[in-house]
């Protein structure tokens, strides 16, 4: 995290840099004073003019002091102008520049040669002459130091360079953080849970297996597993919680009214041996499929699967009962559960959705709750009535 923090850091202050640089509280400024010849103060206004180029930048009129704000940085032509005390041209940099001072107007006009810096190192200048003038560069470029462009170039390219060394260190913590995870709860990755004869479970994968064995990948390595010792196989998924719906007509008020007794069903029987009718004149329901097995994150065990009705009549209030087996002394117990299928009002007023008519097909789940405890096997008894 200390790597991170840095690169976070340098990252900030090269944004900061390039957020000063264009503001223009810290843009450049030029003052200074026009006097005339003598330094005295001048009669009258002057007129003072600042070039960037060929072009205007601003022009101020003053009996002396003048000053110029919000300036960018570079080389400019200061030019003032008095109908009296003449005129004076200045070459001025900023933000090298800053306070000019005097400036002194003059109507006299130069009349000494111009001595370039090259034939300055050929020939000594000539007293007699006069003062000798010399170009000297000016601007920070001239004088090898870096330009603005150059700087801002190096810290856009710092920049870029940051952000990939951030995007970079977060890829690796995500990484980091999904095998933590995995070691912190295997069944993200490992979620079959195989219950072995022995009294032992396996969580893995199934990567293969036949009518002969099964080859699991765990977190130790692979496991040949002989699917004669195989109990049960778990199917674990993690779920999240899910909020109810309430419907709005129903209120805290509410009392729902007394349920009224359903008529006695002309055709029962306590078992599917009993039913020895013709399945054209009776209903007949099955288990299609397997009943699929899972386990949540809390340790809730869901059962679910599907119900056909193979007969000729509609089978009502269609439920199965599951008996469980807790232990090897024989102790039982049991759930039950009711098929979803279609709707059905009886003559009392009754309506029900545990209907299923010739030939439909009807899902059912049993939610088995953690604090039911363990058990070693189950058996299952599809049940229905009949009232038409």
């Amino acid at each position: 995290m200390t790597l991170l923090q840095s690169i976070e850091r340098r990252f900030l202050f090269a944004t900061i840099i390039l957020t000063l640089m264009g503001n223009p509280i810290f843009a450049g400024k030029l003052s200074g004073k026009i006097v005339d010849s003598d330094g005295k103060k001048l009669d009258g206004k002057a007129t003072v003019t600042l070039f960037s180029g060929t072009e205007k930048v601003e022009e101020e009129k003053t009996k002396g002091k003048f000053s110029f704000k919000g300036l960018d940085d570079g080389e400019y032509t200061l030019r003032a102008s008095h109908p009296d005390a003449g005129s004076v041209e200045k070459l001025v940099v900023i933000p090298t520049d800053k306070k000019l001072g005097d400036i002194f107007l003059s109507n006299e006009k130069p009349s000494a040669p111009v001595v370039e810096a090259d034939d300055a190192d050929d020939k000594a200048p000539d007293p007699s002459a006069g003062p000798v003038s010399i170009d000297v560069p000016k601007s920070l470029e001239a004088m090898g130091a870096p330009s603005k462009d150059f700087i801002i170039n190096e810290l856009n390219f710092e920049i870029k360079k940051l952000n990939a060394e951030l995007k970079h260190l977060t890829q690796d913590l995500d990484d980091l953080k999904a095998l933590s995870k995995m070691w912190v709860n295997p069944l993200t990755i490992y979620s079959k849970e195989i219950i072995l004869k022995n009294g032992s479970t396996v969580f893995g994968k199934i990567i293969y297996q036949d009518d002969k064995s099964l080859k699991v990948e765990t977190l130790v390595g692979y496991l040949i597993v002989d699917r004669t010792q195989v109990v049960r196989i778990v199917d674990n998924v993690i779920t999240e919680d899910t909020q109810e719906y309430v419907p709005e007509q129903i209120r805290e008020s509410y009392t729902p009214p007394p349920m009224p007794k359903l008529a006695q069903p002309r055709y029962t029987s306590p078992n599917n041996s009993a039913r020895l009718a013709s399945t054209k004149l009776s209903a007949n329901c099955v288990l299609v499929g397997n009943i699929s097995e899972k386990k949540d994150s809390q340790g809730n065990i869901i059962f679910d699967g599907e119900i056909k009705n193979i007969g000729g009549r509609r089978a009502d209030f269609v439920k199965v009962d599951f008996v469980f087996r807790k232990n090897w002394s024989g102790e039982t117990r049991t759930l039950t559960t009711f098929v979803k299928g279609s709707y059905n009002t009886f003559d009392t007023g009754i309506v029900s959705d545990a209907s299923l008519l010739p030939g439909a097909n009807g899902k059912f789940d049993l939610y088995v709750p953690q604090d039911f405890g363990t058990f070693i096997g189950y058996s299952y008894v599809i049940d229905w009535e009949e009232y038409q």
